[in-house]
């Protein structure tokens, strides 16, 4: 193998690559618009589409009971609600002293409204009385089986004081007639219900109706929520939806005591129901302690409904109850000429970076070119594809992020280009001042687009609304920027360098003599300039005198005084 072959053969691995990552990114799209409902245009945010503004009423009795911070606190959780499942860029605010307007880009369906509107207080109490259960309660040993209820008893007076959360002793006369008279088809505020009271509930379905004794863990206490498939001890799934917990340490003791207390007693006192805003969406049996902090609610999720809950209960309840009292479309609030505007202000910049390279490279400036181009079309298929998959909505600043994207990448090419300048002013030959360019620049290049990510990052988790969407662009862009220095830029610079036209130093090519200062001799060989040669010959002997060793100044030194010795002697 000749060392030619080399950088040739890395070159073609490279652009082999990034044509397969093409290939893919276009099947994912396609495949996406034919069977998932993507679409080749990606989503617009509100300011360039207009959406849904909905209002949202809180629901008390009085409106001086409503705080600033509760507003406050409920504005947070319905934004990050909205943006759990993209960058939609959702405009969230305050109206009066008692509203929220929640304005969504495009048309809010039935599951968004829910997801912005559900109070999501979850809660978890012991079953004292119920009809047939619906699933059970995963343990730390991962089995679990169904079983038979028996028929609820309830005493006619009212028993002692209560000895923890499960006793029949919080049954009194009065709660049995209000179970029997409870309608699990009507409406109930058990969202309010006293956390240290009884509660009658139902199932989702209204199947089922139950006695829950007070609330022994609160969902207050939970730290993470996440929706899953669940999966046997074996790893295997079983092809249900889940949502994971994991409490905080609070939590997992009070979790920890409350399924030791209630493993291993009777249907249906080893219950533990999962309640949420006062319905009951899992009673499951506690099959063993569960000391780790780490629970699955179960039930009859899909993978929406899975994953709205676990937002819901990730991001927490909202401190007060909401209801919508109106739902209207909106217009673009920047509509179709700015967003023209946008895109003829990228093409300007885009021209200006083209006339720059041009004329500061020559037709090595075409490698810029086309380096942008292929950035551009990869852009195009990433953002694509969010807006499908992760609801990515595209806003003017996002826009904003990609037209300044375009200076970022130029100058990953530029500083690339004058390393090699550099190489060929030392007298390398151009395949090597390749290599040897591309190893310097590749460490400006990675620092640089380093500390760009890391602004974006800081600036996408620190802000909110449309400044989310620029920093969005600008980390996507960053990355990709990357990706095409090393599969593309540096792979076509190698093969270019293997050309006659650019190797023999072209005056087309970018890398003549006279630009960069040096003179060419054969294939990209340097030879001393003329007029510098008395000075390099002056030079030279300079350097010869102080190349003298140590050494043979000491043995002319000795030699000296050897021969005053024998003057002495004779």
């Amino acid at each position: 193998m000749s060392p030619r072959s080399t950088p040739s053969r890395q070159a073609t691995r490279s652009l082999s690559w990034l044509g397969f990552i093409f290939i893919v990114l276009i099947g994912v799209l396609v495949g996406g618009v034919l069977w998932g409902g993507a679409s080749y245009v990606p989503k617009l945010a509100l300011d360039l589409e207009g959406g849904t503004q909905i209002i949202l009423e809180a629901q008390v009795e009085d409106s001086s009971t409503v705080s600033q911070e509760q507003l406050d606190q409920a504005v947070s959780i319905i934004r990050q609600r909205v943006n759990a499942s993209g960058v939609t860029e959702a405009e969230v605010t305050t109206e009066g002293g008692r509203n929220i307007v929640v304005a969504i880009p495009g048309v809010a369906d039935q599951e968004t409204r829910d997801r912005v509107t559900a109070t999501a207080k979850l809660s978890f109490r012991p079953v004292i009385m119920a009809g047939e259960p619906s699933n059970e309660f995963v343990g730390e040993d991962g089995q679990s089986t169904p079983y038979p209820s028996p028929a609820p008893t309830v005493p006619n007076e009212p028993t002692a004081k209560p000895t923890d959360a499960s006793d029949d002793s919080w049954i009194t006369e009065k709660l049995q007639q209000e179970y029997q008279a409870f309608d699990c088809d009507a409406e109930h505020d058990g969202a309010n219900a006293p956390a240290d009271q009884p509660l009658i509930a139902c199932e989702a379905d209204g199947t089922v109706k139950y006695i829950l004794g007070p609330v022994e863990v609160e969902g207050a206490n939970i730290s993470d929520a996440t929706a899953g498939m669940e999966t046997t001890q074996t790893g295997a799934t079983t092809g249900q939806w889940v949502v994971n917990l994991e409490f905080n340490k609070v939590g997992a003791k009070s979790f920890a005591d409350v399924t030791s207390r209630l493993t291993g007693k009777e249907p249906p006192k080893n219950q533990f129901a999962i309640v949420l805003d006062g319905e009951v969406i899992s009673a499951p049996r506690s099959m063993a302690v569960i000391s780790d902090g780490k629970a699955q609610i179960s039930g009859n999720f899909t993978e929406d409904s899975a994953k709205a809950l676990a937002d819901q209960l990730k991001y927490g309840a909202l401190p007060i109850n909401f209801k919508e009292i109106s739902s209207n479309q909106i217009s673009a609030t920047l509509g179709s000429a700015q967003l023209e505007i946008g895109f003829i202000t990228g093409l300007i910049g885009l021209l200006l970076v083209v006339i720059y390279t041009l004329f500061q490279y020559r037709l090595l400036g075409f490698v810029t070119i086309f380096s942008l181009i292929i950035a551009g079309a990869l852009t195009y298929l990433v953002i694509a594809i969010l807006s499908w998959r992760e609801g990515y909505r595209l806003s003017m600043a996002g826009i904003a992020g990609l037209i300044v994207a375009i200076g970022f990448t130029v100058d990953s090419f530029i500083v690339y280009f004058e390393r090699i300048r550099d190489e060929l002013r030392d007298g390398r030959g151009l395949e090597s001042a390749v290599e040897a360019g591309w190893k310097r620049a590749r460490r400006t290049i990675y620092s640089a687009k380093g500390i760009n990510l890391l602004a974006a990052v800081v600036l996408y988790v620190l802000a909110v609304g449309n400044v989310r969407g620029f920093a969005f662009t600008l980390g996507v862009t960053t990355i990709i920027d990357v990706l095409i220095v090393v599969v593309f830029t540096h792979p076509m610079l190698q093969l270019l360098a293997q050309t006659r036209f650019f190797s023999s130093g072209h005056p087309l090519s970018g890398l003549d003599p006279e630009a960069l200062g040096a003179v060419y001799r054969g294939r990209a060989q340097f030879r001393t300039p003329v007029a510098a040669k008395r000075s390099k010959i002056a030079s030279s002997s300079k350097e010869a005198q102080k190349r003298q060793t140590i050494a043979e100044r000491k043995r002319a030194e000795l030699s000296s005084a050897g021969s005053k010795n024998e003057e002495k002697d004779s």
